[in-house]
């Protein structure tokens, strides 16, 4: 049997439907087993990867439930275009900062360089890890919306750095069809998906008109179709972050050597140079940051008079356009706050702060509010109050209970009424006066008492 290199141009006469082009340079010649019945190329089920390989997916076989919508990875990103000059080095970066990562392509075939890039990188660089295991290719073309959502999974941050291809220079839908139509299903899929971060790059002169916009709006009106697809993801309602770098032809990636990054608001910049590697690390770190990045909209070149600056401290000047997205910690340490707040707030509802509060009789009586007053028909204003009963207090006297120590009442008088003689008589009320003690011990002796003096009667003559 011959066997021939996977890029032998003779390869291309075996028939497209028996030749698996989906694995065939992406699995290596690991696990890889000749027929000698026909001349096409076996492998191994997907199941079964020996060390080394890696996982190859496409949108037709995938299936977004809604536990990926709930449950989402923190530590997985779906890089859109990882293909590009862009996506390929974000890819990497990814890696670096210990994240797997979904990269999303039309084509496997196209990957190639992709995955012999990530297969070059050092375990070292991914924290000792072995880099292909940490990246997932998926089959996913972007102007099909019904394969974009299955293929995001549980990504829980998505980049874009697609783009109409420059060399298509005659293709007249390309920017349209790309830079827009394309991103926005992405867009209408991440929402869906409800992904914590969407970064967008984008390019300078997106919302600007006249020099240097005008002459790359000669390619098809490139920018107005990139700045339509801006307003898709601000209308989402999606944590985003734009970025809109400046010109990344011409600049290698030792240009960050001698040019170092500058962050700006949005349409604050008029033109510069950056290159493709510095925008690559600065999205690999809004990703691992989104606190610093989420609703932000920066401007990117790089110059040779800029300083040295961290990432953080750039990021950190440029104002947010809507709500701030807190670090983990700061969540944990915030949720810790609510828990003693409620600890604080319970404790104070079942324990009491005075020790007199079982004594509910020693409160003053509570005053009767007055209600608003009825007017009657003599249109004179009657004032009612609150039928609400006044608390019964305690006598402060210890005697209350002796009644009979009470001085006497006094009667009343009655009005006097006239007799036949015009004379006035009073009477009283008709309540007994009530009976006294005598005060000398000596009441019941009634002979002691001195005789009576008899009373002398008129002398008769």
């Amino acid at each position: 049997m011959e066997v021939r290199c996977i890029q032998s141009p003779t390869l291309s006469r075996i028939p497209p439907s028996r030749l698996m082009e989906k694995t065939l340079f992406l699995r290596g010649h690991t696990g890889m087993q000749f027929s000698t019945i026909a001349p096409t190329l076996r492998f191994k089920s997907h199941n079964v990867r020996p060390s080394g390989s890696m996982k190859i997916k496409s949108s037709t076989t995938l299936d977004a439930t809604s536990s990926d919508v709930g449950n989402k990875d923190e530590k997985l990103v779906f890089v859109a275009g990882a293909t590009g000059r862009v996506g390929s080095r974000t890819v990497r970066e990814l890696l670096k900062l210990g994240f797997r990562v979904r990269a999303g392509v039309r084509s496997t075939q196209k990957a190639e360089p992709l995955v012999k890039s990530v297969k070059d990188m050092k375990s070292e660089d991914v924290g000792g890890n072995n880099p292909i295991d940490m990246l997932e290719l998926v089959e996913c073309d972007l102007e099909k919306p019904a394969e974009i959502l299955p293929a995001l999974g549980n990504s829980s941050t998505v980049i874009c750095s697609i783009g109409a291809s420059e060399k298509e220079v005659f293709d007249v839908t390309g920017p349209y069809r790309i830079d827009y139509q394309a991103t926005k299903n992405l867009i209408d899929a991440a929402t869906s998906a409800k992904v914590d971060q969407f970064i967008l790059v984008t390019s300078l002169g997106t919302n600007k008109f006249g020099f240097p916009a005008a002459i790359l709006n000669l390619f098809w009106g490139v920018l107005c179709w990139k700045r339509k697809a801006e307003e898709a993801l601000l209308a989402s309602g999606l944590p985003y972050t734009i970025v809109r770098p400046g010109g990344m032809e011409r600049p290698t990636d030792s240009f960050k050597e001698t040019h170092n990054l500058t962050l700006s608001e949005e349409d604050t910049l008029f033109g510069g140079l950056v290159s493709n590697l510095q925008v690559a690390e600065l999205m690999a770190f809004m990703a691992k940051n989104r606190h610093l990045s989420c609703f932000k909209i920066v401007e990117v070149v790089a110059e040779t008079t800029a300083p040295l600056t961290p990432f953080d401290e750039l990021l950190k000047k440029i104002p947010s356009k809507g709500g701030e997205i807190p670090t983990q910690k700061a969540v944990e340490e915030s949720k810790v706050d609510e828990t003693k707040t409620t600890i604080a707030a319970t404790a104070k509802a079942t324990s009491a702060q005075s020790p007199f509060v079982v004594y509910e009789d020693l409160k003053p009586p509570t005053s009767p509010t007055p209600s608003a007053p009825i007017f009657s028909g003599n249109n004179k204003p009657t004032v009612t109050v609150n039928e609400k009963p006044e608390p019964k207090t305690k006598l402060l006297s210890p005697y209350f209970m002796y009644e009979d120590l009470k001085p006497p009442t006094t009667p009343t008088p009655s009005a006097p009424t006239f007799s036949g003689n015009n004379k006035p008589t009073t009477t009283v009320n008709d309540k007994p006066e009530p009976k006294t003690k005598p005060l000398s011990p000596y009441f019941m002796y009634e002979d002691l008492k001195p005789p009576s003096s008899p009373m002398p009667s008129s002398p008769k003559y």
